[in-house]
């Protein structure tokens, strides 16, 4: 299993609007893609604008390709994409160890 982190600043004062945004694009978009098992969404709180996009895929390429390279991509961006203050930074990560 894959881990997508994604490290998402939002503009000042929307963050009830990306909160409810971020939200119907997972449950209208993401959770649809090809090998997602999972998401976490937290904000911050020392910086409210600031929020950790994390999604479980089963391969890289289900992400990667799957789904960055599909038209609902671009629905997802359509979504939460008016939000941003900058683009996010996305990483992929494997599991090295976890607590039981």
């Amino acid at each position: 299993m894959i881990l997508e982190i994604a490290d998402i600043r939002i503009q000042p004062g929307q963050q009830a609007e990306f909160d409810a945004a971020i939200q119907r694009g997972i449950a209208t978009v993401i959770t649809q893609a090809k090998g997602f098992r999972g998401y976490k969404v937290n904000q911050s709180i020392e910086t409210p604008e600031r929020y950790v996009l994390m999604v479980y895929w089963d391969t890289l390429e289900n992400h990667t390709v799957d789904f960055r390279q599909s038209q609902a991509f671009a629905e997802w961006r359509g979504i939460v994409g008016p939000y941003f203050a900058g683009p996010p930074a996305v990483e992929h990560f494997t599991l090295l160890a976890k607590s039981e």
